[in-house]
Formats: structure tokens, C-alpha cells, sequence
């Protein structure tokens, strides 16, 4: 993951994106045990959100590099990297939340683990329950302060309905 802070903070400093936080499996690892993953998820906000092309400077700026697209991602060292421009206001402040971690030296900005947890009610699979629940297990995020974000952000019905599934007794 060092490769990959570095590229992103480099990026940042070029101006390619504005601002990014690791999120997903990844940054899950940083508030529960490890999980397998695949790749590596990355919110990015770019200049100019407005093209239709939104991810051309990304994939330019990774090709000068030595990085290469690989079906959806690119890989950056060990690790395919989806980068996905942060398209809402959850994961707008999700990314501008971010917590401020360290890989081996290496400036990395990940996403806390109440937006995760809520950025994973939201698309609601089944692996996106089981990190809520880890999170909950981990007591990396409680219940209180994920329904008042899941309030916010429009997903009380969400919240209400995860919550008689799997929480109440």
C-alpha cells in the first residue's frame, strides 16, 4: 500500500485529483481484524467533476508513471486500485472526514469507520452487512452514532431495517 499513498499524495500535489480517502475492505483492516480483498478502493474528488471523462487525468497521470489499467482498475504495485469519484454527499463527506493514517512512513487518508459503516448500509449487500456488523463487533462504531449519520445522509430506513434484522433481540 506505500506504492499506492505515494502515487495518491502525488497526485494531490499535481493536481490530478483534489482530495482522496481509501475506503472498502482496505480500509476496513485499519478498525477490525484483516478481511480478503482484491483490490483497493479508492473516493478521489477531481477539478473538474463536470467532464464526462472524469477519470482520464487518473489514468494519464498513472500511465506517465509506469501504471496500467487492468479490466477496472490499475495496478499499482501488488494491488489493483479502483479509483471511484466520490458522487454524493455521503461519500463527499465521507472522504473529507477522512482520518489520517500512515503506511510505513507514508501520509495515507482513509475513511472512518462510521461513514464506512454507513457508506456500506447504503449499498446493502451482503458483505456490506457483515462489515457493519464487524464494525459494530469491533465497537469501531456504535449504534447511536451510526444512526444519527444514517439520519443525516437519508438512510433511516435503511438503518431502522438493517437494525431489526440483525441487532435487535
Amino acid at each position: 500500500m506505500k506504492e499506492v499513498a505515494i502515487l495518491l499524495n502525488d497526485m494531490v500535489a499535481h493536481g490530478v485529483i483534489t482530495d482522496y480517502a481509501v475506503f472498502g475492505a482496505i480500509a476496513q483492516m485499519r478498525y477490525t481484524e484483516a478481511v480478503a480483498t482484491l483490490d483497493a478502493d479508492i473516493l478521489v474528488a477531481v477539478p473538474d467533476p463536470n467532464r464526462i471523462d472524469v477519470l482520464s487525468p487518473i489514468y494519464e497521470f498513472c500511465k506517465t508513471r509506469g501504471y496500467h489499467p487492468e479490466g477496472e482498475a490499475i495496478r499499482i504495485g501488488d494491488w489493483p486500485v479502483q479509483f471511484v469519484p466520490a458522487y454524493d454527499a455521503l461519500t463527499t463527506a465521507a472522504m473529507q472526514c477522512a482520518e489520517a493514517d500512515h503506511v510505513n512512513g507514508v501520509s495515507l487518508r482513509v475513511v472512518g469507520p462510521d461513514y464506512l459503516a454507513v457508506m456500506a448500509l447504503k449499498v446493502g449487500r451482503a458483505k456490506d452487512y457483515a462489515r457493519i456488523l464487524s464494525l459494530l463487533e469491533h465497537k469501531a462504531v456504535t449504534r447511536e452514532n451510526m444512526a444519527k449519520l444514517a439520519e443525516r445522509h437519508g438512510l433511516a430506513p435503511q438503518w431502522h431495517r438493517f437494525a431489526r434484522r440483525f441487532l435487535d433481540e
